[in-house]
């Protein structure tokens, strides 16, 4: 016998009603949050911050935009002396290359930057199958200045800011989303940025397992993900 109630067909149905009320009323939390989102103030970006890509090296953050209006920049975790991507990022990223398209179609470009060089992000990318656009910002000070990679002294006297607040970590890097806006006369805006649990509503298998009755199945492991691996590791 199933270690969970089980219900008639009449009792299922009536639960499941109860349940997408609430569904529904989450959703329109949702829309209201989402559009408060969209209303924020946006903050012009006028450090020169330069990038190594697919298209070339020394591109400026417009660069990334190509004919798009809006570009959405995931924070990759991929330090320079890294052997491998950080799995987390790569769970997230396995999700991106379907969708780049239909992005583009609204006007949005979807890139993802790391401070690893850019011949070893193209060979992870060859190898992992991602045909996303990835850059490098190097030693740039884009990722710092996003409070997504932090110098080693930061680290050693916990001065670090994650996620809007001061926080500790013995990462260099951690992971973040950020949303630009270009305006006719070029100017570039940050609009959105996002970290942590920020970033669940990015991750399409997490949204998958949501709706599952076992779930993400993460609460009897030492920290959530560390089921996780590269997608090309598991037996």
């Amino acid at each position: 016998m199933p270690d969970h109630p089980v219900a008639t067909h009449d009792e299922w149905l009536a639960a499941r009603r109860e349940l997408l009320a609430e569904e529904k009323d989450f959703t329109h939390l949702r829309d209201e949050l989402s559009a408060k989102r969209r209303a924020m103030p946006w903050l012009r970006i006028d450090k020169d911050y330069r990038f190594d890509g697919p298209e070339g090296r020394n591109l400026t953050l417009g660069d990334l935009f190509g004919k798009r209006r809006q570009l959405i920049v995931y924070h990759f975790m991929f330090g320079p002396d890294w052997e491998k991507p950080c799995k987390s990022c790569s769970f997230w990223a396995d999700g991106y290359n379907g969708v780049t398209q239909h992005l583009e179609e609204r006007g949005t470009r979807l890139v993802a930057i790391s401070r690893a060089p850019l011949a070893k992000l193209a060979s992870r990318a060859k190898q992992m199958g991602w045909t996303f656009p990835w850059y490098s910002s190097g030693e740039s000070d884009f990722n710092y200045d996003f409070h997504v990679s932090f110098h080693p002294e930061q680290v050693a006297d916990g001065t670090i800011r994650y996620n809007f607040a001061p926080t500790q970590t013995k990462m260099s890097d951690l992971p973040g989303v950020s949303a630009f806006i270009r305006e006719p006369d070029g100017g570039v805006y940050r609009t959105y940025s996002a970290y942590a649990r920020g970033l669940d509503m990015l991750n399409p298998a997490y949204q998958l397992l949501d709706i599952t009755a076992l779930g993400r199945q993460e609460d009897d492991l030492p920290f959530p993900m560390a089921w996780v691996k590269l997608h090309d590791e598991y037996a």
